[in-house]
C-alpha cells in the first residue's frame, strides 16, 4: 500500500478509536487490533502527529502511581474523519473503475 495512504488512514483509525471517549495509548491499540495492527512506536508517532496538527489534546492523569495520558478529539480531528469519509468514497469508486474489467463489465 502506497505509504501516504497508509499513513492518512492509520490517522484517521486512531482519531475514530477516540471519537467517542477519551483514552490512552495501550486502550487505542487494544481497540484498533481487531482491523489493524499497531505497534506502540508507531501509535506514539501518530498521536504526536495528530496533537501537532491541533486534531487532537493531551491531558494526563495519575493511575496507579504514575502519569497516563488520555487523548481528546478535537472539532478538527472530527472534521477529518468526515472528510475521509468523503474522500473513502471517490477512493471507492476510482478503485471500482480500475477493477471494472475483472468483474467482466
Amino acid at each position: 500500500m502506497d505509504n501516504q495512504l497508509k499513513r492518512g488512514i492509520l490517522d484517521v483509525s486512531v482519531l475514530a478509536a477516540i471519537k467517542n471517549e477519551d483514552s490512552y495509548g495501550y486502550q487505542i491499540i487494544k481497540d484498533l487490533k481487531p482491523y489493524v495492527e499497531l505497534s506502540e512506536s508507531t501509535l506514539y508517532t501518530i498521536l504526536k502527529r495528530l496533537e501537532t496538527s491541533e486534531m487532537l489534546i493531551v491531558r494526563s492523569v495519575e493511575h496507579e502511581g504514575r502519569l497516563r495520558k488520555y487523548y481528546h478529539i478535537t472539532d478538527r480531528g472530527l472534521s477529518r474523519i468526515d472528510e475521509f469519509k468523503t474522500d473513502w468514497k471517490e477512493i471507492v469508486s476510482i478503485y471500482n473503475y480500475i477493477t471494472r474489467e475483472d468483474s467482466g463489465l
